[in-house]
């Protein structure tokens, strides 16, 4: 049987993920953003990104697998009632500059009062990660909910963990990450990122399962 390589599926999925790291272009070189998740992660990425924001400009199929998860599960969600893709921000002043913290919810169930977070995994999840809880922590606190849900969904298993709200000091978050406190803050942040090869703070480790 014949064949030749085709482009017509991926072609739609690269405009799709593309186009929207490409969108948020301006908001990657205004120091004044801060992404939800630039709170999770090392502090020096989130100001490499602000100096060199094209590099963040990915089409990985790690990355594609969750996108195409994150689609079809807040569809299901939302059809059962569910609000998804919730935008959520909150100003912080620091030291008299104005900071916006952006993010972006996977899907807030109104009717029960819960968030809930997806993420995609290689490997088996027998507790939620702990960036992870953060930054549902976050979330729940920017809107004052009491329950978060986190979605885990890997080859071999799905599981799912209730989080209950903690207070967080947005402020406190805030200001480590402008000042670049933690550089990394994990052990193995360092081998997924873009970064690493412009990163002084730069240490080979093994890598997670979870990102």
């Amino acid at each position: 049987m014949d064949f030749k390589p085709e482009f017509y599926v991926t072609r739609i999925m690269y405009e799709k993920i593309i186009g929207e790291q490409v969108s948020r272009l301006s908001e990657l070189q205004d120091p004044r953003v801060i992404y939800v998740t630039d709170l999770v992660y090392c502090t020096h990425k989130f100001h490499l990104k602000k100096t060199y924001p094209w590099l963040s400009v990915t089409f990985e199929p790690a990355a594609v697998l969750g996108t195409i998860a994150h689609l079809g599960l807040g569809q299901l969600l939302k059809e059962r009632g569910a609000d998804v893709e919730v935008e959520v921000s909150r100003e912080v002043v620091l030291n008299g500059v104005s900071y916006i913290v952006k993010g972006r919810v996977d899907a807030l169930d109104r009717n029960n009062g819960v968030v809930i977070e997806i993420k995609t995994a290689r490997s088996t999840i027998s507790a939620p990660q702990e960036h992870h809880v953060k930054q549902l922590n976050i979330y729940l606190n920017m809107l004052n909910y009491d329950k978060g849900i986190l979605v885990y969904i890997a080859p071999s298993r799905i599981v799912e963990f209730t989080i209950t709200r903690e207070p967080v000091d947005l402020e406190r978050e805030v200001r480590d990450l402008v000042e670049n406190n933690y550089h990394p803050r994990y052990a193995w942040e360092c081998s997924y990122c873009h970064f690493s090869k412009l990163c002084p703070y730069y240490t080979a480790q093994s890598k997670s399962d979870v990102k």
